[in-house]
Order: structure tokens, then sequence, then C-alpha cells
């Protein structure tokens, strides 16, 4: 198991390569979308009682239009497109689809129940060029609300360890509505057994809104930050969004869906979020670089209470754009007033090469060089 994980990590650098190129893309200008989620089918092989995203009749989307929809989010500019659903695993030529967003040169990732996944079909999504895939887990043991369990799962968690040439993340859920809180440590721990990312939500009602957390669900949220170890994006996030919400506490930041991210549904029509259906509800084909600009400015009332983490972590490049020390500050908030912010030294030494100094300063000759040739590296003009 070791020997997959080392082995995944190599064939990783070339990914890691690219999703640094996107993020550099995002940094230098705010005129296309970073991420799409799109529906190539709602319907759905489990029922779990708290979704409110799938149903149990509809018909895969076509092909044909399913291809015609990734090349128009292409043609926007959007960096990551994923397959979400219902369960996208339903479409039969969600390999194909998979291929036809690499083509683009985009990145291309899936979010599933994990249900269908076989060593074999772990092999495919390999071939077909997927490179990230996000599992969401609800508990240890299967239950009246969600079969969305670790018993379940975990031999379809073993062959991903061992065949999977992309990322994987598993994600808890820590909230009202779960049973038994300790689960979400339960799956934390085996995850990161696996070698996996993780990330750990907050539960939502139908409208994408908090929930706010008991006390037996915050000490379960903050054991597993105890024992994880984030990235820095997922540290950031952390620090940024999600103790907030765990503490109940709205979040102050301004929410870039319908701009920097896209939800495009079965229908082919634009939405703010898998929660906010319904806005602003234009068809892909019609979606211009003026609904992108008037959507990056628009003001969401759900913000401030949103659960919604693909929204919030878009929103956290636009703010490092905009205000690049502002966000480092809060990214990396001190443990106590009494502390200054510690900054790690590799994000210190990029700071330097890429912010003016401290104190208003400009760039010495040396960092503009080194910061050009960065840009040069990753194909950046």
């Amino acid at each position: 198991m070791k020997l997959a994980q080392a082995f995944r990590k190599m064939r990783s650098l070339p990914r890691r390569f690219r999703q640094a190129q996107m993020i550099a893309r995002a940094l230098k200008s705010s005129r296309h979308p970073i991420l799409a989620h799109i529906i190539p089918i709602r319907r759905c092989n489990l029922a779990c009682a708290y979704c409110n995203e799938y149903d149990k009749v509809s018909n895969p989307v076509p092909m044909a239009e399913m291809v015609r929809r990734i090349d128009l989010l292409a043609a926007l500019g959007t960096e990551i497109i994923t397959f979400s659903g219902g369960e996208p695993l339903l479409h039969p030529d969600l390999d194909a689809l998979i291929r036809h967003v690499r083509s683009h040169g985009r990145i291309a990732t899936l979010i599933t129940n994990g249900y269908l996944l076989s060593a074999e079909r772990i092999r495919q999504l390999n071939r077909a060029g997927l490179e990230h895939l996000q599992i969401s887990m609800d508990n240890v043991q299967p239950d009246h609300v969600s079969k969305k369990s670790l018993k379940v799962l975990d031999k379809k968690l073993e062959w991903l360890a061992e065949f999977a040439e992309f990322d994987v993340s598993i994600n808890s859920v820590v909230g009202a509505g779960v049973q038994h809180p300790e689960d979400a440590l339960v799956i934390t721990r085996r995850a990161l057994e696996l070698g996996f990312e993780t990330t750990t939500g907050t539960i939502h009602d139908h409208k994408g809104q908090l929930q706010p957390l008991q006390s037996a669900d915050r000490a379960v949220y903050e054991q597993i930050q105890t024992e994880r170890k984030p990235g820095f994006w997922a540290f950031a996030y952390d620090n940024l969004f999600q103790k907030n919400l765990a503490a109940g506490q709205p979040n102050e930041w301004q929410c870039r869906a319908g701009s920097r991210y896209l939800y495009i549904c079965e229908d082919g029509l634009v939405h703010y979020c898998s929660q906010q259906r319904g806005y602003p509800a234009i068809p892909l084909e019609k979606y211009t670089a003026e609904d992108l600009e008037r959507e990056y400015s628009t003001r969401k009332p759900c913000a401030p209470y949103c659960t919604v983490s693909c929204v919030h972590r878009v929103a956290m490049i636009d703010l490092v754009r905009e205000n690049p020390r502002g966000a480092l500050a809060g990214f990396f908030p001190p443990a106590s007033p009494d502390e200054s912010t510690k900054i790690p030294f590799g994000v210190k030494a990029l700071s330097s090469l890429f912010l003016p100094a401290e104190d208003g300063r400009p760039q010495s000759a040396l960092a503009k060089a080194m910061a050009a040739a960065v840009m040069r590296v990753l194909g950046i003009k």
C-alpha cells in the first residue's frame, strides 16, 4: 500500500505543476471561471434523506449535449470542470467526457458516492485522465438517513489506494442530523491511513445555510483538526471559513458564484451553486463575459452562513489577488491576541518575490527578475 502511495505521489508531479499554472492564471486575472460543477445526470443510485440534489428517474444528458457544454465552459476560460450529480458514474459516457475536458487542457475532477467503483472502474478513470475524485461519507454504519458509510465503502477506498493515479479526497461531515459525531473522526483517520486528502464539512439545510454545531460535534471537529495535516490551501480555508462555521458564526466574504464558480444543471442553465438553483438560471450558451463581470461583484444574501466549501475556496484566490497581505493575515492568524502572525517560511519567500515590502517599498530588481522567471516557468505571460 505504501508503495502505491509513493507511486501516486510521483505520478502527481505534472498535475501539481498544472495546478500551479491554474492558480497563477487565476491570480493574474478575474475574468474567467476557476471552477464549474456540471451535472451529466440528476439520477442517483442512493436516496440519502438530507439530499436535495438527486432524483430517481432522470435520463443521462446526451453525450453530444455534454460535449457542447464542456466546449462552452472551455471557451469561457474555465480552469477546472467537475462532474457531479446525482451520481455521475451512472452516465454511460463519463470516461469520454473526462477525456474531452482534458483535450481542452482543463483539470477534470469527479464527485461520487463511490458505490459504483471497482478496481477495473478505477483503472478506466485513470485511462480517461481523471485528476481528482472526492467521496463524502456520513457515517461508519449505514442508517435510515444515509448509506454513504465507511463499512460499505471501505473496500472501495482500499482499491482507490492501490490503483488510483488521481488525487483522492475523503470528506466527513459533522453537525445536526449526524447520529454519531465521532464517526467523522473514524472516517478521517481511515482516510489518512490510506494516504488520502481529508476535509470536514459542516451540515447545512436545503439552502446551503449553516446548522450550528452542538458541543459533541465541536469536540469531534477540533480533534480532527489536531490529527489531520492539511496543505496550504486547506489550512488557510480552515482558518478563514471553517472555524467560524464550526462556532456558528457568520463569515465576512465576497461570494463569487456566477463568476469564478459556476453550477451547470442537467438542463444546461447556470446557477450560483447546488443550493441556490434558480439564480441567475441563464442558459450556458447565452452566458457571457458581461454576466461573469456582473456576478463577480453581486452581493449574495446567503453568503454569511454559507457552508458550500467549493465556493469558499474559489473566493480565496481572489482574496489573495485583491488583498494579498490581508489574505495572509487571515490564513495564518495568531494563536492568541498577544502573539503576532506566524507565516510559514515558504509563504514568506513567495511573498518577497511577488509583493512589495511591508513598509511599502517596491520590489527589488532581483525580486522582480525572480518573479518573472517563475511566471515564465509556469507559462504565464
